[in-house]
């Protein structure tokens, strides 16, 4: 007997945008509580409500419950996002820069030596 092979339910697709909407919630919570030890337990509280819906296979009620998650993460949006000091657009980005390595005053090329004038004379 020759068994039917195994396919997945959803695309990849599907499980890369379900893994960012976790991402995306993990972090927002994170940017409410800072400290990783509170922010833990509603850590956990997150992953509870992605395994509840874990098994659910029908489209319509996953596209429902896509909206509702969406819905609930532009309504709990930080409003001042937590950004590390060294990140872009933190507080040390690009602070210290080294100095730049080219000329700073090198406006123009160089130009051929030109020889002074015989008219001018400064010692007259």
């Amino acid at each position: 007997m020759a068994s039917a092979p195994t396919t997945t339910a959803f695309s990849a697709a599907h499980r890369r945008y379900v893994q960012s909407l976790y991402r995306r919630r993990l972090q927002n919570s994170l940017d409410w509580t800072v400290r990783r030890d509170i922010w833990r337990g509603k850590a956990m509280q997150i992953r509870a409500e992605f395994e509840v819906n874990r098994d659910i296979k029908d489209p319509r009620l996953l596209a429902q419950i896509f909206a509702e998650a969406e819905a609930k993460l532009a309504k709990w949006k930080h409003p001042d996002p937590y950004t590390a000091p060294t990140a872009p657009g933190g507080t040390k980005w690009e602070r210290n820069l080294p100095p730049p390595t080219e000329n700073p005053y090198a406006h123009d090329p160089p130009q051929e030596y030109e020889p002074i004038k015989s008219s001018w004379n400064p010692f007259r």
